[in-house]
């Protein structure tokens, strides 16, 4: 097979927005790695000159009408019930191969029974199948179903577009399997272990850290810890459940602000484990926690159940309770001494970004060739 066969057609590649750099944008980061030529599409691109540099290579996105109306920088959400019309307003005949990062509207652009459109799903898309109450917030309910029913019948038939999805998980191969009715081929998302360096001292203490938004659980972590007043917790993070958190938390819980990821390593790296409570499509931070030789103790489900091997690079808990994380913690500590940091950090290295874009390129080179030569 050609060796560049993976840059010999005009390529376009679609995220939903650019304004931070966190787990999808790492994704687009690896398929600009992969089509430095590329062309990139998005609703709104925001990015600073740091992570322009990484993610786009220095380079701008084509951008919708989205970018310039009001405080799009900020609120781009609010615009929730434009960005079908949006996403399908790009004119991509131009382009023989489509590469779509997708967790909302992306995998929706058009296209002719001439194009390849392959779509690397990180999640259906969200508003319609799993938190569209938490973003109508606002709406009478009736206005709320009606346009979340709209979504939905949108989202299915944008799907059909699609010539092969690719998940980030099988958790999320699921879904896709379940709503779109379409099979999924699983590529774990890049995680850059080299940057988390193994350490093998640990400190006497716990860690847990993410945005500080309802799902992600904290609360149980916090709650747990409550109970357990002579171990240590440092929770790391911001977002509007900073307060509430700060509100529950014992003396034995320190509530930390959003970190450098530098910082954040660091902290990986001296705790004694991660603990994670939330249902996550992967989970990019339990398999850094990983990197860093820590073990995880982590909710038994979404991706997470995926990445952490229980007993030997872990403790996964059954339930999203409080509880159920205290008798895991007590778990761990009977079995401290037979987890191995090298073992652990060895386990991550399988989700590095190098294989990644090696498992991407051989997906679309085999696909591409496939579809083009019967074209």
């Amino acid at each position: 097979m050609s060796k560049d066969i993976i840059t010999k057609y005009k390529t376009a590649i679609i995220h939903e927005w650019l304004v931070n750099y966190a787990g999808s944008e790492r994704v687009v980061e690896s398929f600009t790695n992969i089509w430095p030529d590329a062309d990139v599409f998005t609703l709104v691109d925001f990015l600073n000159d740091k992570q322009r540099e990484i993610i786009l290579k220095c380079k701008r996105a084509n951008t919708s009408f989205i970018q310039i109306l009001p405080f799009a920088r900020k609120k781009h959400r609010n615009y929730l019930p434009l960005f079908p019309k949006a996403i399908e307003s790009f004119d991509l005949s131009n382009y023989k191969l489509i590469i779509s990062s997708s967790h909302a509207v992306a995998k929706g652009i058009k296209k002719n029974n001439k194009q390849l459109h392959i779509s690397y799903c990180h999640s259906p898309m969200r508003y319609a199948w799993d938190q569209g109450e938490h973003y109508l917030q606002g709406f009478k309910g009736t206005v709320a179903k009606a346009f979340i029913g709209y979504l939905r019948k949108w989202d299915l038939k944008s799907a059909e577009s699609v010539d092969y999805f690719i998940a980030n998980s099988h958790h999320i191969a699921g879904k896709i399997k379940k709503i779109y009715n379409r099979e999924a081929y699983v590529i774990y998302p890049p995680v850059d272990i080299d940057k988390c360096k193994l350490n093998t001292n640990k400190e006497d203490f716990y860690l847990t850290a993410s945005r500080m938004v309802p799902y992600k659980r904290l609360d149980l972590v916090v709650e747990a810890f409550n109970k357990m007043p002579d171990k240590e917790l440092i929770v790391i993070g911001s977002g509007p459940e900073k307060e509430k958190l700060k509100s529950i938390a014992g003396k034995n819980v320190e509530i930390l602000s959003h970190q450098p990821p530098e910082k954040l390593i660091e902290y990986m790296q001296r705790s004694k484990a991660f603990v994670f409570a939330a249902e996550e499509d992967f989970g990019i931070i339990v398999v850094e926690a990983m990197a860093c030789g820590t073990p995880v103790i982590g909710w038994n489900g979404g991706g997470v159940k995926e990445s952490v091997r229980d007993g030997v690079t872990g403790i996964l808990f059954n339930e999203q309770k409080a509880d159920s994380i205290i008798k895991a913690v007590k778990e761990y500590e009977k079995r401290i001494d037979s987890f191995d940091p090298s073992v652990i950090r060895n386990h991550s290295e399988q989700f590095s970004r190098k294989n990644f874009e090696e498992n991407i390129k051989k997906f679309v080179m085999d696909k591409a060739e496939i579809f083009f030569n019967t074209k």
